[in-house]
């Protein structure tokens, strides 16, 4: 069993250790940051993206396709981000230490056929990089080990097997979290094909798990339905792209500061993770050979913090076909995307319309966003496609059609529920820790929907960032965002009642509008939620493509769980338990 580092929880000479390490941190900042590797050291475009290794989650030796058992590991080892980058101490995700790679291999499912992964840490005692101890963390009793649990983002899961963050590990099980279950997770893959990715979700830890290098794609498919559509697959045309941020040292090693913003209350937390390296696959702005035809992209944003908002300087357009883990009921066509960490934008690319034989993929996304820094040089590109001269016939047709699931229907919403989201701040004036409902995430559920119920939130975001929130288990479709009146005054109240109709929040959501753009009013499961607005959501707790009830008890322990996906804000700790009743 682990403990938490916080208040009276842990014993006190634990604290006083673990902060006296993370100040020695403070110590050796000025020299790690002396060494840091300017981006401008490191030529864009040298190293061809990688396509990562794939696992099927079905068998098909007998002819047709069964369920199957993964042992996927956790593993330290060095990671290669650049040809004149030193390799780099990372987390990876593998079948074996020799095999595992940075993002880890894409599980691919299929839809009714059941997968099992037996998740195994095989990480050191210590971490590679910077942790703090006064932010609610998974701390095992021997103060060795570092715990992992791993969530399968999207994925419509028993709650044995979502990935609960107090159901943590250390290395051959030695230490358990309170809510551990079972060393074998199972994934029925009963619901809608689409796009997920895994991650680590330990307590207190995602962020550095994260950073490190514990990421991987996730797809279910079903050829039945997908097939007709006729969109680009097989032969490289269909690949997902994991793009994320990070700064490193001249040794290759990443760096993460040290320091908190409010040292003498949080070490070394900071509000948000930025780096100036840009990420594709494993690689620091990778480029890659295409033909001048369609091209399948599953874009996941698996940054910490960063925002992308994604064109390309040529003048080439997205076709959007799916966003999150849903498709879309017709194809979009964009000259931009804005992507929040954890959303996924399923596009398709027609490189014949290339006037030239390049195609720069750029990003514009102040950081943070929306009222941050404006892009770098760095951070302002992502990856080149190198377009071949030959021209060819595609025969991939250009559908009009993709998938029409129920529309959602407010007349069966039998709650209404608001979600507000609180920053807190110290003396200074720099954040200190973040809350939803104004409540820490060890404060009793109180949000207990039905099993197979719709339900109506209103996420009422009372700070200067944009969230964006991520529903386990759920999907939900965005019906309106309403700017907030006089808002400092309504939340003067909130800050007071913490009750937003005692603070009558219908005399305050009466501002302007913004508009749901066209390829985000399908279903999701994590939406930008706009500072000093009303986001209203209709969230579905059951599957949305049938009438069918889960497959699992999802009223069972360690229950699910809804946050922030800014991974500093989860955690510290803008998270909530979420608690099905029957």
């Amino acid at each position: 069993m682990g403990v938490y580092a916080k208040g009276g929880e842990m014993e006190w000479n634990l604290l006083c250790h673990l902060i006296c390490l993370a100040f020695l941190g403070f110590i050796i900042t000025t020299w790690a940051e002396d060494r840091l590797i300017s981006p401008s050291q490191l030529e864009m475009f040298v190293d061809d993206l990688p396509d990562m290794p794939k696992l099927k989650g079905f068998d098909v030796s007998h002819g047709f396709p069964i369920p199957k058992t993964l042992k996927i590991g956790m593993f330290h080892k060095r990671w290669k981000f650049h040809r004149d980058l030193p390799p780099t101490q990372v987390f990876a995700y593998g079948t074996n230490k020799g095999t595992a790679t940075v993002p880890g291999p894409t599980i691919e499912a299929l839809h009714g056929i059941d997968t099992y992964v037996t998740w195994q840490n095989h990480l050191p005692p210590n971490h590679i990089l910077p942790w703090d101890p006064t932010i609610p963390t998974a701390i095992p009793h021997t103060k060795k080990g570092i715990p992992t649990v791993v969530h399968v983002h999207g994925s419509i899961s028993e709650p044995e097997s979502d990935g609960h963050a107090e159901s943590w590990f250390t290395a051959r099980f030695e230490e358990k979290g309170p809510t551990w279950t079972k060393k074998t997770y199972h994934y029925h893959n009963l619901q809608q094909p689409g796009n997920l990715w895994y991650h680590d979700h330990a307590m207190g830890l995602t962020r550095v798990n994260l950073l490190a290098g514990l990421i991987g794609a996730y797809i279910i498919r079903h050829p039945e339905i997908e097939a007709p559509l006729g969109l680009p697959s097989g032969n490289g045309f269909d690949r997902p792209l994991i793009i994320f941020d990070r700064n490193f040292r001249t040794d290759g090693s990443i760096y993460m500061n040290s320091t908190g913003n409010n040292p003498s209350i949080h070490p070394q937390w900071q509000p948000e993770y930025f780096g100036d390296a840009i990420i594709v696959n494993g690689k620091a702005w990778p480029r890659m050979i295409v033909r001048r035809r369609k091209y399948r992209f599953r874009i996941i944003n698996a940054s910490n913090a960063r925002f992308f908002k994604f064109f390309f300087m040529s003048g080439l357009r997205f076709i959007h076909v799916a966003s999150d883990s849903v498709y879309l009921e017709r194809p979009v066509t964009l000259k931009e995307i804005l992507l929040a960490p954890s959303e996924i934008a399923d596009v398709i690319v027609d490189f014949s319309e290339s006037k030239s034989h390049s195609a720069i993929l750029a990003n514009d996304a102040p950081y943070p966003y929306p009222s941050g820094d404006p892009v770098s040089e760095a951070n302002s590109k992502v990856m080149k496609f190198i377009i071949k001269h030959q021209r060819e016939v595609d025969t991939w047709p250009f559908p009009n059609k993709l998938i029409k699931y129920p529309s959602p229907d407010l007349s069966n919403a039998l709650v209404t529920r608001y979600i507000a989201m609180f920053e807190y701040t110290s003396d200074i004036g720099e954040p200190t820790h973040l809350y939803l409902n104004g409540k820490s995430y060890d404060e009793p559920a109180t949000e207990t929907p039905k099993v197979g119920t719709t339900e109506v939130w209103d996420v009422i975001n009372l700070t200067e960032d944009n969230h964006p929130l991520h529903v386990h288990l759920g999907l939900f479709v965005v019906l309106d965002q309403t700017e907030l009146v006089d808002i400092e005054e309504f939340k003067d109240c909130m800050t007071k009642m913490n009750d937003a109709i005692k603070c009558q929040i219908s005399k305050y959501a009466r501002g302007k509008k913004v508009q749901v753009l066209a390829h985000e009013k399908g279903w999701k499961n994590v939406y930008k939620m706009t500072p000093g607005f009303v986001t209203k959501i209709l969230v579905r707790f059951s599957y949305i493509h049938s009438n069918a009830s889960y497959a699992f008890d999802a009223t069972k322990e360690p229950g699910y769980v809804y946050h922030c996906h800014i991974l500093d804000h989860e955690d510290n700790v803008m998270m909530r338990p979420l608690k099905f009743i029957k």
